[in-house]
């Protein structure tokens, strides 16, 4: 296998870059550019000179030994000034090394997937600890980089094989009495493990938006607030606001953090009956926008209705509070009820938040759904006894398969690109 190396740190101006080199002739390397191999595991200052001798910079240099680093091979890290100038110099000298050469996006993660370091679950958690922006989102991505989602498939895995055990067994004495009724363990097992999956399917789509982010719109008539609530809640101007109906003609989006979760606050269109072509394609949007919002915010009139009928956990409320004198309602203008807003919206969408499971991917629900398939059939097939066993051995073996697929053991390549060209080259 090739050495490779790589900035793992990002590029420009920094205090310290960290390139990382991770394969057979790290080591070698490490030699070239210092004189000597620091002792594994032991943070080494050194000087880093060219290959004409020239002094190239003084760093921090960490070995590894085979096994005990990220990728699981033979690696070596320098800490180096944070200069574009160094980092740029030290890679030209890496790649005059010979067998090494650059790594390809995400190739130090492929590695130590490969090498037994990471399932494919953790490198999607990896992946998704580096793009956390939220508290929510941080503790999530650590839970699946921890292990937590492959420890509950090889439970499940383990169950099923020995419940798979079992039929074959009556399968191979068919002509032999056999003393104990295996059927009943069997479905004990099947049962405990389909029930498991269906509770862990039920929070995936939670978690998929902890991982993606909430989507809260605010829904209204023209002129009601809407402009300015956004840009109340953003603390910037994101939205123009007019005192002329029909402003905003978009859907105009603004991310941010809540209680920790990721949200998406979208200032629609306001929803009247108009003959102004544009408009009216605004207002289709805004419509649209909002039925797929996770929670809506209605802005009304007193005495009016929301122009849409709101789900149960919708926020309806009377605007303009500072010229109506309506208790309890809000008023982006004065600041009125806003606090109290965030807060039902915070406390929402964190009560939903608490349902999600371990799964965080379409991917991991659709693994997950194939398992649970497979054992509803073998439930069904259970009371046929022995004239079914090696069919409804082969709906458990199909089901481990499934699950199998969770972690990367099978059927993986086709998302493995996927995945890999989401990291940056230095991880």
């Amino acid at each position: 296998m090739d050495t490779i190396f790589a900035l793992s740190t990002a590029p420009g101006k920094s205090g310290v870059a960290i390139v990382r080199v991770s394969g057979p002739a790290a080591h070698d390397a490490t030699r070239a550019l210092c004189g000597d191999v620091p002792a594994p595991r032991v943070a080494s200052l050194r000087i880093i000179r060219d290959r004409k001798g020239g002094r190239l910079d003084e760093a921090v240099v960490l070995t590894f030994e085979e096994g005990h680093s990220f990728t699981g091979e033979l690696s070596a890290e320098f800490q180096v000034h944070g200069s574009t100038a160094i980092t740029a110099a030290l890679l030209d000298e890496l790649g005059h090394i010979p067998g090494l050469r650059s790594a390809e996006p995400g190739e130090f993660t492929r590695r130590a997937m490969e090498n037994g370091r990471l399932d494919l679950a953790q490198v999607e958690g990896l992946a998704d600890l580096i793009d956390a922006e939220t508290e929510a989102q941080r503790r999530q991505a650590m839970r699946v980089l921890s292990g937590d989602l492959g420890k509950k498939a090889e439970g499940w895995r383990s169950k099923l094989i020995r419940a798979a055990a079992l039929l074959e067994a009556t399968i191979d004495f068919a002509d032999e009495d056999v003393p104990v009724d295996v059927a009943p363990e069997v479905m004990e097992l099947v049962a405990d493990v389909t029930s498991e999956l269906q509770t862990e399917i039920a929070g995936v789509g939670i978690a998929e938006r902890i991982r993606t982010g909430f989507e809260v719109a605010i829904v209204g008539a023209p002129n009601v607030g809407k402009s300015t609530l956004l840009n109340v809640l953003a603390g910037r101007e994101a939205a123009i606001t007019s005192e002329h109906a029909g402003t905003t003609r978009d859907v105009i989006e603004v991310r941010m953090d809540l209680a920790g979760l990721p949200v998406t606050l979208l200032d629609t269109a306001g929803l009247r009956e108009t003959d102004d072509a544009i408009e009216s394609i605004g207002i289709d949007r805004a419509r649209e926008r909002s039925a797929m919002a996770d929670l809506r915010v209605f802005l009304v009139e007193p005495g009016n209705s929301p122009e849409i009928e709101p789900a149960e956990e919708d926020i309806v409320l009377v605007t303009k509070t500072d010229l109506n004198h309506c208790v309890g309602g809000i008023s982006a203008k004065t600041g009125e009820g806003v606090g109290e807003l965030v807060e039902r919206i915070s406390s929402t969408l964190s009560n939903r938040a608490r349902v999600s499971g371990i799964a965080t991917r379409f991917r991991h629900r659709d693994a997950m759904e194939r398992g649970v398939g497979a054992l509803t059939s073998a439930i069904g097939l259970l009371p046929r006894g022995e004239d079914a066993a090696d069919l409804t051995a082969e709906e458990i073996r199909t089901a481990v398969r499934a699950l199998d697929s969770l972690v990367g053991r099978i059927d993986i390549e086709n998302v493995l690109d996927e995945i890999f060209a989401s990291f940056c080259i230095g991880k």
